[in-house]
Order: C-alpha cells, then sequence, then structure tokens
C-alpha cells in the first residue's frame, strides 16, 4: 500500500504548470529544428525562426511560451493499491495545484477560464477549474500527465461520427484545411478513432501527449492500422502545402498521432485535436516518496537561431503612416512596427460596437490607428507587459466591416487568416490586416517599450491598452485591395510540392 499525501499531489501539479509554461518539450523543439532547416518559403522559414528564437527565450527567462497559457488538462491513472493522506478530493487536489501555478508571483500566468460560459462568462481569476480524468488501474503508484491548451488550437478541433466504410484519411484532408491556420502549425495531430463520441476526443487528446517520433516509425515501418494511418496522414497533410501559420511551405505537421478503440458496428467516430507552436505538457509519477521532482532541460538543447532579415522588411512609424502608404504594401511584406498602438480582442470588440450602435461616443479614437487582438500576461519584475503574441483574427470578422466604417480604423494585426467577410470589408475601406506569429509571444514582447490601459479595465486581460512599439515584426497577410497571403501562399507551395519544383523530403 502506497500512501500519497495531498501537498505531494498538490505542488507536483503546481510545479508542472509551471514546468511546461516556459519549457517546450525537446522532441518538439528538435522537430521544429528539422522543419526550420528543412523549408524553403522564406516567411514561413522565418515565422519558424521567430517560435524557435521565442521558445529559447522563454526557457531562458522563465516566462510564458504564450500569452494563452492554456485551460489545463489532467490525466490520472491512479493505482489501486494507492491510499491518500488527504482531506481533500483528488479533483480539487489538482485544482488547487492549477491555482497554485497560475497565481505564482514569479511567473504569473494568465487566467483564461470563464463560468457560466453562455450566460455571464465570468473570468473565475485563477484558471480552475481544471478538466481532469481519471483511470484506476492495477499499481501502487499515481502516474500523471499535465497539459495546457491554447484556446486557438482548442477552437480548431473537429469531430464526426462517419459511416463505417468511409474514408478517415479522406474525411481528415478535407477538415485540415478548414481549420485554418489559428491551430499556429507546425504542430502535431491528435486523432481519436473509435468507441463512442466522447470516448474519441478523449483519445484525440490523449495522442496529443505522445512523444513527437514519425522519423522512427517511418524508419521501423507500421505494425498497425494505426501507424498505416499516422504515415499517410503525415504525408498527405504536409503535401497540402499549408506550412508554417499558413503562409505556405513544407511543414504543416511535425507528427501525426492515432488512438483507437473498439466501436459500435454501426459507428466510426473519428475527432483531431490540434496542437500548436505552444505544445506544453509533461508526465510524472508519484510513489510516496514526495513530490515530482522535474529536470530542468540543458539550454545547449535549443539551437541558437537568427532571423533573417530580407529586401522585403519595411520600417514603419505607427504615429504618422498614411492609408497611401499601406497601400504600397504587398502580401507576404515584413514590417517592423514602432510607435503607438492600440489593443482590443472579443470583449472589447464587443462592447465598442454595442456603443457605435447606440450613438454613443468611443472611449478612444481610432481614427488612423492600428488595433492588435491581444490579451497579454501581466508584467512581473521590470517588464512594461508580460507576453504578448495574437489572439485569432477570425473571431472578430464579425465586427470589421463596423468598425472600419465608423471608427476610421486603419489596420488590424492579429493570428492567422481572416474570412470572406473580413477580407471584404478590408477591401472596401481599402484597410489593412497584420499577421504576428502564434507562439512568440515573448519575443513579441521585447518589442513593447510601454503600456497603459486606457479603456475598460473590468475587461482585465481583454482591455484596452496602448502599448509603445520599437520594430514589432508582423507580415503583411491582407493588403488594401483584399489579397490574402493565406489563400495565396498555401496554393503555390502545394503547386511546387505536386510539381516537384521544390524538394519534399519527408
Amino acid at each position: 500500500m502506497t500512501i500519497i499525501k495531498q501537498a505531494d499531489l498538490i505542488d507536483s501539479i503546481a510545479d508542472a504548470l509551471q514546468y511546461i509554461s516556459y519549457y517546450h518539450p525537446l522532441d518538439f523543439i528538435q522537430a521544429m529544428d528539422q522543419a526550420y532547416q528543412r523549408e524553403q518559403n522564406p516567411a514561413a522559414r522565418d515565422a519558424i525562426a521567430q517560435i524557435l528564437i521565442n521558445s529559447r527565450m522563454c526557457a531562458l527567462g522563465h516566462r510564458p511560451i504564450c500569452q494563452d497559457t492554456g485551460i489545463v488538462t489532467v490525466f490520472l491513472r491512479v493505482g489501486m493499491n494507492v491510499q491518500w493522506e488527504a482531506d481533500m478530493s483528488v479533483t480539487d487536489m489538482c485544482n488547487e495545484g492549477i491555482r497554485r501555478a497560475y497565481q505564482n508571483p514569479d511567473n504569473v500566468l494568465r487566467a483564461s477560464i470563464l463560468a457560466d460560459p453562455d450566460g455571464a462568462r465570468k473570468n473565475t481569476g485563477d484558471n480552475t477549474p481544471g478538466v481532469i480524468h481519471y483511470e484506476i488501474v492495477p499499481g501502487d503508484t499515481v502516474e500523471v500527465h499535465v497539459a495546457a491548451k491554447g484556446g486557438g488550437s482548442e477552437a480548431k478541433s473537429k469531430f464526426a461520427m462517419l459511416n463505417p466504410s468511409d474514408s478517415v484519411v479522406d474525411w481528415v484532408l478535407e477538415m485540415v484545411p478548414k481549420m485554418g491556420a489559428g491551430w499556429c502549425p507546425p504542430g502535431m495531430l491528435g486523432i481519436g478513432i473509435g468507441g463512442t463520441a466522447e470516448k474519441a476526443m478523449v483519445l484525440a487528446k490523449e495522442a496529443l501527449l505522445e512523444p513527437i517520433d514519425i522519423q522512427e516509425l517511418k524508419a521501423r515501418g507500421a505494425a498497425t492500422r494505426a501507424e498505416e494511418l499516422r504515415l499517410e496522414l503525415f504525408d498527405r497533410i504536409n503535401r497540402l502545402g499549408i506550412g508554417a501559420q499558413g503562409l505556405g511551405g513544407l511543414t504543416t505537421v511535425m507528427d501525426v498521432k492515432v488512438l483507437d478503440y473498439p466501436s459500435h458496428a454501426a459507428n466510426k467516430a473519428v475527432a483531431i485535436i490540434p496542437n500548436c507552436a505552444a505544445t506544453r505538457h509533461t508526465h510524472f509519477e508519484l510513489d510516496g516518496s514526495g513530490p515530482a521532482q522535474l529536470e530542468p532541460p540543458g539550454l545547449e538543447d535549443w539551437p541558437e537561431v537568427t532571423r533573417e532579415t530580407g529586401d522585403n522588411v519595411r520600417r514603419v512609424n505607427l504615429d504618422s503612416v498614411t492609408r497611401e502608404e499601406v497601400k504600397t504594401w504587398k502580401p507576404g511584406d515584413t514590417l517592423l512596427l514602432s510607435g503607438k498602438m492600440l489593443t482590443g480582442r472579443d470583449a472589447a470588440h464587443k462592447k465598442m460596437v454595442d456603443l457605435i450602435a447606440s450613438g454613443e461616443e468611443l472611449p478612444v479614437d481610432l481614427d488612423g490607428r492600428f488595433i492588435y487582438y491581444v490579451g497579454p500576461v501581466d508584467p512581473i519584475g521590470d517588464e512594461v507587459v508580460g507576453p504578448a503574441g495574437p489572439t485569432t483574427a477570425t473571431r472578430m470578422d464579425k465586427f470589421t466591416r463596423t468598425m472600419l466604417e465608423k471608427t476610421g480604423l486603419l489596420g488590424m494585426i492579429g493570428k492567422a487568416e481572416r474570412g470572406p467577410a473580413a477580407i471584404d470589408a478590408i477591401r472596401d475601406f481599402e484597410s489593412v490586416y497584420l499577421m504576428a506569429v502564434g507562439g512568440a509571444a515573448y519575443l513579441v514582447a521585447q518589442a513593447i517599450k510601454g503600456a497603459e490601459v486606457i479603456a475598460f479595465p473590468e475587461l482585465g486581460m481583454e482591455a484596452i491598452y496602448e502599448f509603445e512599439l520599437e520594430d514589432m515584426p508582423v507580415t503583411v497577410a491582407v493588403d488594401h485591395t483584399g489579397e490574402s497571403v493565406h489563400q495565396t501562399g498555401p496554393k503555390i507551395w502545394a503547386e511546387k510540392i505536386s510539381q516537384q519544383v521544390v524538394k519534399f523530403d519527408y
């Protein structure tokens, strides 16, 4: 009989969540470096470089890889010979560990969890509760997997109840382009097949906890149908040419994981859940000897990457930029932004649109300004702002026409592609949309030299800030004519791959 103390589980979960907030799994870093070395699209290569540079900075500085520090998922395999020395339930212990991790003053993590999700949507303030799964197994230890899953990648999850004769491969290849770039590729896909609807989704999430080993699988060959699917999907998804951040390129997925489970004869449940460029998970085991000890990786395991500045890089002063200057920008151009920029995401946009509809004055003048879709992490020490990477821009699409028409807003900055409604509005009002790299939040924050909340402070991380910038890197994603690099880039690179114009050595 093993006795597990309450404090040991709480402390271990808190430590694990801090650990994964700033340390990528090493297998992920190695695979990302291989993708960087292989990539031939300069825009995608630069995006991967930013992710790698950001990762090394976070490992050094012990600050979050991404401003979206995730919803916590915990998988516990509890041995049947374990006895708990505790006055809390195991669920409550897990949530106390989450609470302590996210409120750690040495590395504050963003609280993103909202209670009453279809009503008041009130932030719980400490990122609890987590999503907790249990399995009771033979043995005398408690095995724990801890993951923190960003909302942008989780939002791209897909599920279908296929007919037994339907092709899983065909369905996945149909879904992946529809997922867009909001899940921050390159990353991993977890695929669950079989069981019931909820079982397939849990399998897909569990699959993402496995190490990246697709090259080892290729070398030894598939032994099961699940492994055959992994190899086929890995090749065919990368041939789509979606590439890093959806800009077009050679690497969209670094691995595909498949778990299956026996199914009813009439059903074939299939789920896809992607892991993003801020992949965060770790594993530990409690055996009664105390809390888990997670060894920090060696910084020599991180590649030292420098960004390569091309001829199309322009420096832009946001305090003096004009509409005429914006019209000279082309999709794929790299800009370095300096000057004053506003921020605002879902809640702030809804408030502003509601004020416009009621004829009330906005608390901030948006005419000729740029707005950044971000919810930053709180600063610590001498930081002016914590990690501040972009959020998924398509969530703001329904507000875009009103914002451009009624406020004179000139430009928007966010993550991934824009949808048809937003692109139409950008074209009609000769605006522009710029893309910052998802998964490079700490790197982006280094360009922010000043930060002040200027409207809606009650919204917390969703308040409107004014940032003072110095050389914040962005890519022109939609120009004033409505041309989108997220539409043209993948088409160009899929064609290059199919015509063997580029070396595709997967």
